[in-house]
């Protein structure tokens, strides 16, 4: 009896990402990306999830959506596929993802799989609640949901253990998504949506987003305090986003972004709220990042970071990534791994192994970055 996967991509996930926009929801907001130069990369994603069960395809049945979202790359990787919905125009939008799961789910798929962000899981949520198990490719700006794999070849090692009878436990996971409007202005406002149920690997499924500031001023203003010492005049620095670095920026008596990348050199503000193809033309052999880690997650690349592409963090050097964080926030993640998500399979390698993590003034630990595939 061959495994019924439902698959749904959201074409547009994440398109805002690279160009700065910290978000792709709505038809304005994808123009907008595209007129900046974003390029779709969800499809790419779902790819690569996909990619961990082509030696399984005689046991797998593809139910899906036509054309971008899912049969094409179904159809390319050789899998037996079934289109199950039309959409009706070229630029999908979020009821036609609905429709699809609603379809999918009254096919009986024994899981449902879906690329997309915050807002795709809304929208599967909204269409079949709790009725069947969902998994998440993340492939949005936004993954504040605990639906989503940890990366998205995780999510098709969790589809691969399903696939051949592994005993894999299922649990309810929250939906979470915040006010896109409120985001681009600098407020993290996440409410809860509903709630999902998935496969409950802890290895390769993620945790639900850590909000809310980090409550031990104390600490962060003696990170702040000695990043900015150990600045060096002649460098460029690019600044993350988070309330981490934002102390840093604070320190420096700074406008931040905190949501977005901004460039200081000299301790004097270069660039504001920079895309991807900015920094890239500011970066040199004297540039620096400076990031922190999502709370609960361990992400330093492919969270609400997406301005930081691959072709930046090669130029820049793992040399030149300067990690901050609290030990209570390292110790929050219970030894599991930071996590680098770029989208570049070789550059995520390379990164893999120990990197120094500024944790207070003059204080530092090793931690793991690992390779989670």
């Amino acid at each position: 009896m061959k495994f019924k996967l439902g698959l749904i991509v959201n074409p547009l996930a994440g398109l805002g990402g690279s160009v700065g926009l910290k978000g792709s929801d709505g038809e304005d907001t994808a123009q907008k990306a595209f007129a900046l130069g974003a390029e779709p990369r969800a499809n790419q994603r779902a790819t690569a999830a996909l990619s961990q069960l082509v030696s399984h395809r005689e046991n797998i049945e593809v139910f899906t959506a036509n054309g971008e979202m899912g049969e094409r790359i179904a159809k390319e990787l050789g899998f037996n596929t079934q289109v199950v919905y039309q959409t009706p125009s070229a630029q999908t939008r979020a009821e036609h993802t609905e429709f699809a799961a609603q379809l999918l789910q009254q096919q009986g798929v024994d899981l449902l799989l879906f690329a997309g962000g915050d807002g795709t899981a809304r929208n599967i949520c909204h269409a079949v609640g709790d009725t069947c198990p969902v998994l998440g490719i993340p492939a949005g700006c936004k993954i504040h949901s605990g639906v989503y794999a940890i990366t998205p070849k995780a999510a098709g090692r969790v589809v691969e253990l399903l696939v051949t009878g592994e005993l894999v436990s299922i649990g309810e996971a929250d939906v979470m998504d915040i006010d896109e409007a409120a985001f681009r202005a600098g407020t993290v406002r996440a409410k809860r949506y509903g709630e999902m149920q998935v496969p409950t690997e802890l290895r390769y499924v993620q945790a639900v987003k850590n909000g809310g500031k980090e409550s031990n001023e104390l600490v962060l203003a003696d990170i702040a305090a000695y990043v900015v010492s150990e600045m060096d005049e002649d460098e460029t620095y690019i600044m993350g986003s988070g309330s981490t670095v934002a102390a840093v920026m604070e320190e420096m008596g700074l406008e931040n972004t905190l949501l977005g990348v901004d460039v200081v050199k000299d301790q004097a503000l270069v660039a504001q709220d920079q895309t991807a193809q900015q920094l890239l033309a500011l970066a040199d052999d004297k540039t620096k990042l400076v990031i922190t880690l999502i709370g609960g997650q361990g992400h330093i690349f492919g969270r609400g970071n997406q301005q930081l592409s691959p072709e930046l963090i090669k130029r820049v050097g793992k040399d030149n990534i300067i990690v901050i964080a609290t030990k209570s926030k390292l110790k929050a993640l219970n030894g599991r791994p930071l996590i680098a998500d770029t989208g570049d399979e070789q550059l995520d390698e390379s990164l893999t192994g120990f990197i120094k993590v500024i944790t207070g003034f003059n204080d530092h630990v090793m931690y793991a970055i690992g390779h989670q595939e």
